[in-house]
C-alpha cells in the first residue's frame, strides 16, 4: 500500500491507519510520503514530510522542481504493477494528480481527508469523482456533499477524536508543563510551515505581550510541531513540543492559526481566537477562489463565527488583545458561551475511531481490487 501524506497533521492521520494496518496483521507492504509518525507506525519513507510543507500559490512556485520529481517517481511506482491500494492524504493539489494516475492503471484510491471542495468551490468534485474509488471524510457535512456528485463517500469521524480519547484534566495538564493551578495561562499556536511561522510568530508574541501589559502575571507558552525552528530571540515564552493537547487542557485560552489546530481547540475546551496572515498574493488570490466566509475550521463546522478571527492587516495586537482579555477570565460570560459553542462542535465530529474505520475500508478495496501482478501499478 502506497501512502502520500504532505503535511505534519497528515502524517499523523496516516500513522493512526498504518497502525491499524499493522495491528490486524495486513498482508502489505506500507511505504509512502510522511513524517516521523508513520515511520514509527511501520511504513517505509521515500521522502519526508518536513521537505515539503508548503503552502500559497507564491510559496509553491519555490519548490515546484522538488515536488514534480516525486511526483514522477510516485507515477512510477504506480505503474510498476505492485501497488494494492494508493491511500491519499489531504494535500491535494499534489495527490490529486496521483490519483488520475492511479485511476488510468487501475489501482483503487482511498482519499483519507479529500480536498476542502465546499471552501474553494466544486470544481474538484467532479475530479473527485473520476479517479478516485473511495472517500474518508472527517466532518460532518462533507458526506452528502460528495455523495451527491457521484463520490463513494463514508464520514468517519475526526480522527482528532482518536487522539483525545484520554485527556489530561487542567490540573494533570498543568502539572506536566509545570504551571501553578492559580496561574492565568496563554496558548500561543503560531503553526508548523516555516512561512507561517515567519510571518506569524512577531504578531502572535506582540500581541501576547500586550496582555501581559494589561494582566501583570499572565503566563505565556508556545506550542510547536517537532520540526519547527523557532528564533529564540523573538520568542521570549517557553516552547512545548508535541504536546498540543495538553497545553489547550492547561491554557485558559489560545490563539490559534486557521486550520485543524482550531479543532483541537474545540476539542479540549479552550476558547480561542483565529488568526492569519500570508503573502498578500496569495491572499489576494484566495480571495477570489474561497466561497465561505470563515477561515477557521471550527467556524467552517459551526457554521458560524464562533471564534473571532483576525486576518491579514486586522491582525494587529490590541484587536487581538481585546479579544482575548475576557476568554482568560474564567468568570465571563464570553468565555462560558463560547466553551458551550465549543462542545457543540466537538460533538458533530462525530467518534472515536476514525483511524480503524479507514483501516477497515483499505482493507476491502485492496482484497476487491483485480491481483496486482495483472494490472499496471506500483510498490506496496
Amino acid at each position: 500500500m502506497l501512502f502520500v501524506a504532505g503535511e505534519a497533521s497528515g502524517d499523523l492521520h496516516a500513522a493512526g491507519v498504518a497502525r491499524e494496518l499493522r495491528e490486524r496483521g495486513a498482508p502489505y507492504r506500507l511505504v509512502g510520503i510522511g513524517g516521523d509518525s508513520m515511520r514509527e507506525a511501520g511504513v517505509e519513507l521515500i521522502e519526508h514530510v518536513e521537505g515539503l510543507a508548503v503552502m500559497g500559490f507564491v510559496e509553491v512556485l519555490r519548490h515546484v522542481p522538488k515536488h514534480w520529481a516525486l511526483l514522477r517517481d510516485l507515477k512510477r511506482r504506480i505503474r510498476s504493477g505492485k501497488t494494492a491500494l494508493l491511500i491519499l492524504i489531504d494535500y491535494p493539489g499534489f495527490n490529486m494528480k496521483l490519483a488520475a494516475e492511479a485511476k488510468a492503471a487501475g489501482v483503487p484510491v482511498l482519499y483519507y481527508i479529500t480536498p476542502q471542495v465546499w471552501a474553494w468551490g466544486a470544481g474538484r468534485l467532479a475530479k473527485l469523482a473520476q479517479t478516485i474509488t473511495r472517500a474518508a471524510v472527517i466532518l460532518p457535512f462533507e458526506e452528502k456533499l460528495l455523495s451527491d456528485h457521484g463520490v463513494p463517500t463514508t464520514f468517519v469521524g475526526h480522527p482528532l477524536l482518536d487522539r483525545a480519547e484520554h485527556l489530561p484534566t487542567r490540573a494533570e495538564a498543568r502539572a506536566q508543563l509545570g504551571v501553578p493551578d492559580d496561574a492565568s495561562l496563554l496558548a500561543l499556536f503560531p503553526g508548523s510551515r516555516a512561512q507561517e511561522i515567519a510571518r506569524h510568530l512577531e504578531p502572535f508574541v506582540a500581541a501576547a505581550q500586550e496582555l501581559q501589559r494589561r494582566r501583570p502575571g499572565l503566563r505565556v507558552v508556545v506550542s510547536a510541531a517537532p520540526h519547527v525552528r523557532l528564533d529564540e530571540a523573538a520568542c521570549p515564552y517557553p516552547i512545548v513540543r508535541s504536546a498540543s493537547f495538553p497545553v489547550l487542557r492547561a491554557a485558559d485560552a489560545a490563539m490559534c492559526k486557521s486550520g485543524t489546530t482550531t479543532l483541537e481547540a474545540a476539542v479540549a475546551g479552550c476558547p480561542l481566537i483565529v488568526a492569519y496572515r500570508t503573502n498578500a498574493i496569495t491572499y489576494a488570490a484566495a480571495r477570489r477562489l474561497v466561497k465561505i466566509p470563515h477561515i477557521g475550521l471550527v467556524n467552517v463546522v459551526a457554521g458560524r463565527e464562533v471564534a473571532p478571527e483576525f486576518v491579514q492587516s486586522a491582525l494587529q495586537p490590541n484587536a487581538v488583545a481585546d479579544a482575548l482579555d475576557p476568554l482568560l477570565d474564567r468568570e465571563s460570560t464570553k468565555r462560558a458561551q463560547m466553551v458551550a459553542e465549543l462542545a457543540r462542535v466537538r460533538d458533530s465530529l462525530g467518534t472515536p475511531g476514525a483511524a480503524r474505520r479507514v483501516a477497515t475500508m483499505a482493507l476491502e478495496l485492496a482484497a476487491s481490487a483485480p491481483p496486482v501482478r495483472a494490472r499496471v501499478g506500483a510498490a506496496g
